[in-house]
């Protein structure tokens, strides 16, 4: 018998040793996008890869090669090798072989077609009367140890004009050794997930973010992934793309039936889709459809791209119910064949972009974004009450005070010591590194304050230039909550080197209602304005290092004004304002303005405006710090009223304006975006030239093209001169396009954006206007432009063509070369 057994170990140990399981993954040699359903033959036995270009294969004999074919692709031979147990096989396209259009075949287009004619019937968001849950949600940024090498580079940088630097680099050793440890980075949330036939609100029940008391607002509307499989179109990373499932994805995605399969005792049909143009930046997965009754039951999302991105939705069958419920979602976010350094989640985690070799030696570029959240708790078709439903998110301020048994409730791997680390790690740097501390303040400087006790320092106010001022020094402030969340008081004074004159504001504010943040405001200032410039006053203020455009304009008018006013955000996404001011006006310019036969230098107008700026497509949360838009969605609306009061005050003219603009902004999951931006106004009655239009111009009238080179403005015409033209009525249309920044080296990466602009007007009343002669629209403005933004530290070049009905004589008159600069705060 001993012999017996000592034979039997022979054998094992002999069959061990002769064969080896390796694993593979087919993709293509350009694209490295993963070849579904490659035919692979060995050892006289043919199969297929799966959907994601994975196999497996017992191998015997070394000797024996690997063959893989795919129709537009040469054939791949390949043998494995001792203690290889992963391989990547890369096909390279047979160019000389015309790739046969695919189409999908009849019978899995009709099932597709059957799923989009019943998502009302399978979708929980409309089949169901109403439904609720809970959801537990974590996110964390990590790395897995084991694939970060822990070996020592020699890094070579070159440098512009000097000798190349040589050093030994440590960083993956010490990297290996802290994801070893804990995580780079975590967030958890518990939520509230409510829906009824009018509308879906979610409500943070806990919130715990390592590094902070009190949670950055935005990380929690993140929407990262659509969590609804429903949803078009779909979102990834906040970007849009086609679902398969609606109508336009059949046009943009071949299906290819696989076969049947059993979900908790329920037939699904498996149906592989990818994109019709294989190299697109678009999803592709497996979709598991109920044979009975077309709902998805599982679904897999993949892109492969700059980034790679694998997204896993779960349901449950409710048999009361015949419908799929979300069970669970997975998502996760690693490096792909980005061409440009990549920072997502505000920086939290970076892909960089060195592709010279084939494993990059970042070993931060093994770190991923990893996202799982399951709901509990569910109730489906009971009455459903939705608190504040003017927010989709709302955060209460007991929601930032859980303690630890309650989050010990969602344990779910308690052997998980990364993950307890991290936040003790976290919140011991954070403490150390004022993390928080930087974080309010960098909230306060990109809206152009500096905190100081109880005062914000009004950033804007420092100092600014213009040709009429010349260098305008000044000073100004708000009161912060820190005296008073009910009351504050904005001050500004400023003096002009030119014009040797002096400037001042004064603004008290009193907080009526919190919620809907909705201020009673008094003003009084005497200051200068730009003539005939239109801002809408719902605009959101966002901080500028400099203010380019004023910098060459010479046309101003002193305005004495005096207000009352009420800004509001009571209305759901939209923020209005209403007011009523008396101002005293006189143009520091040569200018007459004739009505009714009776000539005006100076003049008084007293006016009522209101306004609001509508965004229907956002999202919008309620914190204890106030209402956030943590979704811009584009398009934005823009609407503002003006009306004189004749006979209030002095006024002295009779006149009616109305203005409107709309802004569009399509972001690429490529890093590209192209924006539209349509501006209107037109003005009723006796207008003086001060409250008309000039489309905001910023060129110079000199000579030569080198003389006119200035600053660039946002969304100015660069070749329009300053006062060339006046309108009582206009429309104008911007569109850029935005490319990806270009990677030339010595950092230097400009990023370029194409630009067309267009602008009509007409002026019905010219005689009315003494002492400036001007130019009118009515046959259309037109200029077109290639701007080099960002070419080193944030310094770019513009150049700009005029053309059409008002285009110059002389070519070089048509021509204008700005610079430009952008500031990026990095916040």
């Amino acid at each position: 018998m001993k012999y017996f057994w000592l034979f039997l170990c022979c054998i094992i140990t002999s069959s061990l040793v002769a064969q080896t399981k390796i694993k593979g993954q087919i993709i293509d040699f350009d694209s490295k996008v993963p070849i579904a359903f490659a035919s692979i033959t060995y050892n006289n036995k043919k199969f297929n890869a799966d959907w994601e270009g994975k196999f497996s294969i017992e191998v015997k004999d070394y000797k024996l090669p690997i063959k893989v074919n795919f129709k537009g692709y040469y054939e791949k031979i390949t043998y494995p090798e001792p203690k290889v147990v992963n391989i990547t096989i890369k096909l390279i396209n047979d160019l000389n072989e015309k790739k046969p259009e695919i189409h999908s075949d009849n019978y899995v287009n009709n099932i597709v077609k059957k799923v989009i004619e019943n998502r009302k019937s399978n979708d929980p968001e409309k089949a169901l009367s109403s439904f609720q849950y809970k959801n537990y949600e974590y996110i964390h940024v990590t790395a897995n140890p084991d694939s970060i090498s822990s070996k020592i580079d020699t890094i070579y940088k070159k440098r512009l004009f000097r000798k190349t630097l040589v050093k030994l680099d440590s960083s993956n050793y010490r990297f290996k050794k802290f994801s070893e440890r804990q995580h780079l980075y975590q967030t958890e949330k518990v939520n509230l997930i409510q829906h009824n036939q009018y509308q879906s609100k979610e409500t943070v029940l806990a919130t715990r973010m390592a590094g902070f008391e009190q949670p950055v607002y935005e990380y929690l509307g993140l929407k990262l992934i659509s969590y609804s499989v429903y949803e078009n179109p779909f979102e990834i990373l906040e970007t849009p793309v086609q679902n398969p499932i609606s109508n336009f994805g059949r046009n943009l995605y071949n299906y290819k039936l696989i076969d049947t399969v059993k979900i908790e005792g329920r037939n699904a049909y498996r149906i592989y889709f990818e994109p019709k143009k294989l190299n697109a930046n678009r999803l592709r997965g497996l979709l598991y459809i109920d044979t009975q009754n077309y709902a998805i039951c599982k679904a897999y999302f993949r892109i492969y791209g700059i980034v790679n991105i694998n997204a896993t939705y779960t349901f449950d069958y409710r048999k009361d119910f015949d419908i799929w419920f979300p069970k669970n979602r997975k998502f996760k976010v690693s490096k792909g064949n980005n061409q440009d350094d990549i920072k997502i989640l505000g920086g939290t985690i970076k892909f960089s972009s060195d592709l010279d070799e084939v494993e990059s030696k970042n070993a931060t570029d093994q770190a991923y974004i990893s996202i799982e959240s399951t709901p509990f708790d569910i109730e489906i078709n009971k009455p459903v009450t939705i608190t504040k439903p003017r927010v989709k998110i709302e955060i209460p301020q007991s929601s930032l005070k859980q303690d630890n048994d309650y989050w010990n409730k969602f344990k779910k791997d308690s052997l998980d010591k990364r993950k307890l680390r991290t936040y003790i790690s976290i919140d011991s740097l954070s403490l150390s590194e004022r993390i928080e501390h930087k974080l309010f303040l960098g909230r306060k400087i990109i809206n152009g304050y500096f905190p100081v006790s109880i005062f914000d320092i009004d950033l804007r106010s420092i100092v600014k230039y213009n040709n009429f001022e010349g260098f305008r020094l000044g000073a100004g402030a708000v009161t912060n909550s820190k005296l008073s969340e009910k009351y504050k008081v904005a001050f500004y004074g400023a003096y002009g080197l030119k014009d040797d004159e002096f400037k001042y504001g004064i603004t008290p504010s009193y907080l009526a209602h919190k919620n809907s943040e909705t201020w009673v405001s008094a003003s009084y200032s005497d200051d200068i304005s730009e003539i005939a410039q239109t801002s809408f006053v719902t605009d959101s203020r966002r901080f500028k290092i400099y203010d380019p455009r004023p910098i060459n304009i010479s046309t101003f008018y002193n305005n004495r004004m005096s207000s009352i006013f009420v800004d509001s955000k009571f209305l759901p996404k939209t923020s209005s304002y209403f007011g009523v001011s008396h101002n005293q006006i006189q143009p520091l310019f040569d200018y007459t303005f004739v009505n009714d036969e009776k000539s005006y230098t100076n003049y008084n107008i007293t006016a009522v405006q209101l306004a609001f700026q509508w965004n229907p497509f956002s999202n919008y949360m309620q914190t204890p710090m106030g209402k956030i838009e943590y979704e811009k969605r584009h398009p934005k609306f823009s609407l503002q009223l003006t009306q004189t009061l004749p006979g209030v005050l002095e006024n002295d003219f009779a006149f009616s304006k109305i203005d409107f603009k709309t802004f569009y902004e399509l972001p690429y999951l490529s890093g590209q975006k192209s924006s539209v931006l349509l501006q209107t106004g037109i003005a009723f009655g006796d207008v003086p030239i001060t409250h008309l239009y000039s489309i905001v111009p910023n060129n110079l009238n000199r000579e030569a093209i080198l003389q006119r080179v200035t600053f660039a403005g946002k969304n100015s015409f660069e070749t329009m001169y300053f006062n060339e033209f006046f309108s009582n009525q206009y429309a104008s249309l911007q569109l850029k396009h935005t490319f990806n920044k270009i990677r030339l080296g010595y950092k230097i990466n400009p990023e370029f954006t194409v630009v067309t602009r267009m602008a009509f007007g007409s002026n019905n009343d010219d005689n009315q206007h003494l002492g400036i002669t001007y130019n009118t629209m009515e046959d259309g403005f037109f200029e077109s432009g290639i701007e080099c933004n960002k070419i080193y530290k944030g310094i770019g070049l513009v150049a700009f063509y005029r053309y059409g009905p008002y285009q110059l004589a002389n070519f070089d008159d048509n021509i204008a070369i700005k610079v430009s600069y952008y500031l990026d705060l990095g916040l």
